[in-house]
């Protein structure tokens, strides 16, 4: 199998706690993967240090073959490595297509020239159009983005995350704090845009993540408690009693 993103005894302690522990991750091309776990076990701080808002106490972590360990979040993202809120938070009152075209720009080095005539922006439309129907927001691009529900907003993040042509998308939650309707949208468009790049996802919905998950990883306590497709970890005991009582009901997809 093709490796896109490793990590070899990936350790992260904060003053003697340790938060992630020697986490071996091996990340498919071409797969969605997602980090599941309990509240506390080291989602967050895993994907912090994959994209160098922490740095590592211990382990190495490998992008595409090379040590990426000790290289600024600036340079991982020129590498491919883009999470989605590095470059999504909307501006709310430009337009949609104003905040696809923003991170189009950011893509072309062009982000600060302030006092250049907007119509030098005009020949990014038709890629943000492009974008913006890949994420079905296509009819919505002339609305101020303050006017989208919060589902389409995330949607929209989607859209300027894949302006900056990602090898490697990180998504944090997702689908957090959304109704039935946007989950199912939401859940959709990650399948959707998974054709042709690798994602790596923390997600608490366990009914997103076994219906587009290849591969699950699963966390306990900041360590590796399994590691498989849904259908072999969700019978694991062990992950079962992790997540106990209706959270274990949850992961059996009730």
């Amino acid at each position: 199998m093709d490796t896109i993103l490793e990590t070899r005894g990936l350790t992260k302690e904060f003053k003697g706690f340790v938060a992630v522990n020697q986490v071996d991750l091996k990340v498919q091309r071409g797969h969605i993967h997602a980090l599941i776990g309990p509240n506390g076990a080291g989602k967050t701080t895993c994907f912090n240090l994959l994209t160098k808002f922490l740095i590592p106490t211990r382990g190495q972590i490998l992008f595409n073959g090379s040590d990426i360990t000790n290289e600024s979040p600036a340079r991982i993202a020129r590498r491919g490595v883009i999470r989605s809120f590095q470059i999504s938070a909307v501006f709310p009152h430009l337009t949609v297509l104003e905040n696809v075209r923003v991170a189009l720009q950011r893509k072309l080095g062009t982000s600060f020239h302030f006092w250049r005539a907007e119509s030098i922006l005009e020949p990014l439309n038709a890629r943000a159009m492009e974008l913006l129907r890949s994420v079905d927001l296509d009819a919505y691009a002339a609305l101020p983005t303050v006017e989208l529900s919060y589902g389409r907003k995330r949607a929209l993040e989607i859209a300027t995350t894949l302006a900056m042509d990602p090898e490697l998308m990180l998504l944090d939650e997702p689908t957090q704090g959304m109704g039935l309707e946007d989950v199912d949208r939401i859940r959709q468009l990650i399948k959707k845009v998974s054709a042709n790049r690798t994602i790596l996802m923390v997600e608490h919905n366990m009914s997103v993540v076994s219906s587009i998950a290849d591969t699950i990883t699963v966390l306990q306590r900041g360590a590796t408690l399994a590691e498989g497709p849904y259908a072999e970890v969700s019978k694991n005991p062990a992950v079962m009693e992790a997540y106990m009582g209706s959270a274990d009901a949850q992961l059996q997809g009730h």
